[in-house]
C-alpha cells in the first residue's frame, strides 16, 4: 500500500488579518520516531499543525503529501487540547468515527480501543462527564482506532495533572511504537525529552532548529534554542 509520507512543505506561509504567523517555512515530515514541536507562546505552534492537517489552507507556498490530498486526508488524524466530545458515550465516541469510515466491526474495534487507553469500565459513561484526562485518553483512542499514519497532536497535556500527563505520554508512545507518526506541539522540556525522536524549535512563524532529540538537549544548534532552553529566551 502507498504511504503519505513524507510530507514536504515549501516556502509555506500563513496569514491572517495581515499578520503574518507562519514565513516562508520548509519542512520535511518522514516516517520515523515522533516529531516534537517547542516554540514559545505566539510562535505559530497550534497553526503549524493546523496547516499540516489541512484545517487551514496555506497563504502562500505548497504542502505536499506523497498521496493525492483527499487520500492522505483519510491517512492522518488529530487530537486537540480540548477535545471536542459527541453527546453520547465514551464507547458510542470511538465506534461512530469507525462506522463514518466504513469499518466493520466498528463497536468491537472501539471496545478495544477503549481497552488499550484504559477505558473499558467507563465505555457507557457520557462522554462530557469525563475528567479532562480521560476525555484525552478517549480522544487518543478515537484517533488510534482508524490506524492513522501520521498523529497531529496539540498540546495535549497542557491542562492535566501530572499523574494523568504520564497516562497520556504512555498512550503517544504506544501509538508511535505501533508505527503511527506522531507530530505533537508542547511546552514542557521534560517531555520533549522523554517522546522525540527529533525536536523542531519554532520561532516567530520560523523553524530556528531542528535536530535529533538527544543533540537538541545536549548540544542546541543555535543560540536561540540554546536561550530557549535556559529559559532566557525572550520573544
Amino acid at each position: 500500500m502507498s504511504a503519505a509520507l513524507p510530507l514536504r512543505a515549501e516556502g509555506l506561509g500563513f496569514a491572517a488579518g495581515g499578520v503574518e504567523i507562519i514565513r516562508g517555512l520548509d519542512l520535511l515530515l518522514e516516517p520515523g520516531a515522533p516529531t516534537l514541536i517547542l516554540g514559545p507562546n505566539g510562535a505559530g505552534k497550534s497553526v503549524l499543525l493546523r496547516l499540516l492537517h489541512g484545517l487551514l489552507r496555506p497563504t502562500a507556498g505548497t504542502l505536499r503529501w506523497s498521496l493525492p490530498d483527499t487520500e492522505a486526508r483519510r491517512r492522518q488524524a488529530m487530537v486537540f487540547q480540548r477535545p471536542v466530545m459527541l453527546r453520547r458515550s465514551a464507547l458510542a465516541n470511538v465506534a461512530y468515527p469507525l462506522r463514518l469510515a466504513g469499518m466493520p466491526g466498528a463497536e468491537t474495534a472501539a471496545r478495544a480501543a477503549l481497552e488499550r487507553v484504559g477505558l473499558a469500565a467507563l465505555a457507557d459513561r457520557p462522554a462530557r462527564l469525563l475528567s479532562g484526562g480521560e476525555q484525552q485518553r478517549l480522544a487518543l483512542a478515537r484517533a488510534w482506532a482508524l490506524a492513522p499514519e501520521v498523529l497531529f497532536l496539540d498540546e495535549p497535556t497542557a491542562a492535566l495533572d501530572p499523574a494523568a500527563t504520564r497516562q497520556v505520554e504512555e498512550i503517544v508512545a504506544a501509538i508511535a511504537a505501533s508505527g503511527t507518526k506522531v507530530v505533537m506541539t508542547t511546552h514542557d522540556l521534560g517531555q520533549a525529552r522523554r517522546l522525540a525522536g527529533d525536536v523542531l524549535l519554532l520561532l516567530q512563524g520560523r523553524i530556528n532548529a531542528r535536530a535529533p532529540a538527544e543533540t537538541f538537549f545536549r548540544d542546541p544548534p543555535t543560540p536561540e534554542a540554546a536561550a530557549f532552553l535556559r529559559g532566557d529566551l525572550l520573544w
